[in-house]
C-alpha cells in the first residue's frame, strides 16, 4: 500500500516511541486491514452491481448449457439435435392445435373472419336468434350494421376497427343515432370481450337500430365524398 491510506496497518506494527517493529496480535491487525482496505480509493475501478449481476447471469447460463452439453449423446453436437428436435416438436403442436385464441379481455377488431356483407351478417344473427344464442346473434347484427355503413360508405372500410371506434365514427354522419350506436358497441364489448350473456331483448334492441339506420339519411357534412343514404 502506498501514501497516507496505506500507513494505518503498518503504524500497528511499529512502536510510536522506538520504530521498531513488534509483533501485533492477530485479531487487531486483520481488523485493521479490513478497515484500511474498505475505504473508497480501493474500489474505484470495482464494476458496479448491474455489471456484476449481468457477469453471474451469465457465467449461469454458461454453467447450465455446458452441463446440457455435457449430459447430451454427442457433447455439443448431441445438445444441437435436441434443441432442433424440441424446435420441431413444438412446431408440430402449433400446427396440430392451431394458433391460441385471444381470451375474453383481449381487445380485437370488430370482424373476427374474412370479408362478409351486411346481407350475409344479418342472415347469421337470425340463425343465432332463432336458435337462442343471444350472444352470438348480438355479435353478427353489430357486424351488420357495421358493414352496412361501409357499403353505403358512410364509413371507410378499414381492418382491425374496434366496435367502439365504429360508433364514434358513424355517430358523425348519423347524430341522432350516435347515443344508440355508442349503447350497442358496449353490448357488443360486453359479450364478446366481457364475459356477460345478452337475452332476447339485447338483441332486439340492436334489430332495431339496424332496420332504423336503414332507412336514415345521413348528414353529409363532415362524412366520405359520394356518401348516400
Amino acid at each position: 500500500m502506498s501514501g497516507a491510506g496505506g500507513t494505518a496497518a503498518a503504524q500497528l506494527l511499529i512502536r510510536a516511541g522506538g520504530g521498531i517493529p513488534v509483533d501485533t496480535p492477530r485479531v487487531p491487525a486483520r481488523e485493521a486491514a479490513r478497515h484500511e482496505l474498505s475505504k473508497p480509493m480501493y474500489h474505484e475501478n470495482d464494476p458496479n452491481f448491474l455489471q456484476r449481476a449481468l457477469d453471474h447471469l451469465w457465467n449461469w447460463v454458461g454453467d447450465l448449457l455446458s452441463s446440457a452439453s455435457d449430459a447430451a449423446l454427442g457433447g455439443p453436437a448431441g445438445l444441437v439435435v435436441l434443441v432442433l428436435i424440441v424446435l420441431a416438436l413444438a412446431a408440430a403442436l402449433r400446427w396440430r392445435l392451431g394458433t391460441p385464441q385471444r381470451g375474453p379481455g383481449t381487445a380485437d377488431g370488430l370482424f373476427e373472419s374474412g370479408p362478409r356483407s351486411a346481407a350475409e351478417h344479418r342472415t347469421a344473427a337470425e340463425t343465432h336468434a332463432a336458435a337462442g344464442r343471444w350472444n352470438q346473434a348480438v355479435q353478427e347484427r353489430m357486424r351488420a350494421i357495421v358493414r352496412s355503413l361501409e357499403e353505403r360508405a358512410l364509413l371507410d372500410p378499414r381492418p382491425g376497427r374496434t366496435a367502439d371506434e365504429a360508433a364514434a365514427e358513424a355517430g358523425r354522419p348519423l347524430p341522432a343515432h350516435a347515443a344508440r350506436l355508442h349503447a350497442a358497441a358496449r353490448q357488443f364489448d360486453d359479450v364478446t370481450y366481457g364475459g356477460r350473456t345478452a337475452d332476447q331483448q339485447a338483441y332486439r334492441t340492436l334489430l332495431a337500430l339496424d332496420l332504423e339506420l336503414e332507412s336514415t339519411k345521413p348528414q353529409l357534412t363532415g362524412t366520405l365524398p359520394g356518401a348516400a343514404g
